[in-house]
């Protein structure tokens, strides 16, 4: 008899952002007529950049001839696309060499699949409120023992909570985590580290021989200097840190699917390097991002991309702000939207995430994301995006105004 991954029967209830769906189909269905505004999944709206444009164009034309045809792409990806991003490393002054990059058709599916280099009795520690991929993956995986449906946590997972009270930055867990992801600027907090506190991340990773996934899909977002772009500008993160970079929210991709993980030759643990062992993986599950869209890619790393991905991401946190500085006008506590395309409020007369949720869906018609469905200590918040038009992100706020 065919036996069943049963992990997967784990899982609570669907992906958050499926649910999310289906709360507003259901709606929708009972009333064709509301104009619902979506801040909630954080797909881009603006068009793709011209640079990125013109270069689709042009690999277009080179598949249709014979001479400039492309099949099937190297297991790393491209070498034209792997140089750029390395030489944008070397700019900020991380050492990053082309080899150790690893071209993908985005973060989400490496931040997913990174975990099957680790044996199953690794400890991980998460973030919390955290992007919920981190979890279940490691929960089909079978690394996170048993779920608590009355505090939402698994056994086996050390939660480092991110509260008001500690500036929604995590301390260092208190007990040994072999596996610890982090994302800044964060998903769903919109807030990020110094340098200094991200060296303590990664002295505490060195010292306890654990390591660090830093998911860095919104680093094009950060404001402010003192705030680092990549781990790999910390001392001593090579060997312990591997990054997940995407093109999905900076240069507009979510339609197209790339982006990139960088696993440093130095990092080795068990006796065994992770580079290699990555690569085998790439090789064996994975045939590459369409030539197509890597050339696209590296369009994002001239003069002319990255001038229009400045302009890209001025146009989202121009967002962030209408929203920030709206809801602090009408009384809410808000977080984030200075360093990243997420507001984090604090949902009012403490109501519960999702009924927040409801309240907006069905008397504004506006959609955001329960901080619940990032996790426990999510719970009393709610997140919106600033990926929506202009227009519409206006509009929002003319319909929070209302409540």
């Amino acid at each position: 008899m065919t036996k069943i991954n049963a992990n997967y029967q784990k899982l609570p209830g669907s992906y958050l952002f499926s649910m999310i769906a289906k709360k507003i189909a259901a709606y929708s269905a009972a009333h064709p007529d509301a104009q619902i505004i979506r801040l909630g999944i954080g797909d881009v709206t603006q068009p793709l950049g011209a640079p990125v444009i013109k270069a689709l164009h042009e690999g277009v034309d080179e598949m249709a001839n014979a001479a400039t045809f492309h099949g099937y792409a190297p297991d790393l990806g491209y070498s034209f696309l792997r140089e750029a991003i390395a030489g944008e490393y070397k700019e900020r002054g991380s050492k990053i060499e082309a080899d150790e990059i690893f071209v993908s058709d985005g973060a989400k599916s490496d931040s997913a699949n990174i975990q099957e280099l680790f044996d199953l009795d690794n400890r991980i520690a998460v973030s919390d409120p955290v992007y919920p991929v981190y979890v279940d993956s490691n929960v089909m995986a079978g690394r996170t023992g048993t779920y608590d449906a009355a505090t939402g946590m698994w056994s086996d997972v050390t939660y480092m909570p991110c509260t008001e009270e500690n500036g929604f930055i995590a301390d260092l867990p208190k007990e040994r985590a072999d596996i610890i992801y982090l994302c800044f600027p964060n998903n769903p907090t919109g807030m990020t580290v110094t340098k200094e506190q991200l060296q303590r991340w990664v002295d505490y990773a060195n010292e306890h021989d654990s390591v660090i996934i830093y998911d860095a899909a919104y680093e094009a977002y950060i404001t402010e200097a003192d705030k680092p772009h990549s781990i790999y500008e910390c001392e001593g993160a090579r060997t312990c840190a591997i990054e997940i970079r995407s093109f999905s929210k900076n240069a507009g991709f979510t339609g197209l699917r790339l982006g990139f993980t960088v696993i440093p030759k130095e990092l080795k643990r068990g006796g065994c390097s992770l580079h290699d062992m990555w690569a085998r993986r790439h090789g064996t599950k994975y045939n590459g991002a369409p030539y197509i869209v890597q050339k696209a890619g590296a369009a994002c790393y001239t003069p002319e991309g990255k001038a229009s991905i400045r302009s890209e991401v001025g146009y989202y946190m121009e967002n962030a702000r209408i929203i920030y500085t709206s809801l602090k006008d009408m009384g809410y506590t808000v977080y984030g939207g200075v360093n990243a395309p997420y507001i984090w409020l604090k949902t009012p007369d403490q109501m519960t995430s999702w009924d927040f949720f409801d309240r907006l869906l069905e008397t504004i018609h506006v959609v955001g994301t329960p901080g619940a469905g990032f996790g426990p200590h999510g719970e009393g918040f709610f997140r919106l995006t600033a990926f929506g038009t202009r227009e519409n992100t206006k509009k929002a706020m003319e319909r929070f105004r209302k409540l």
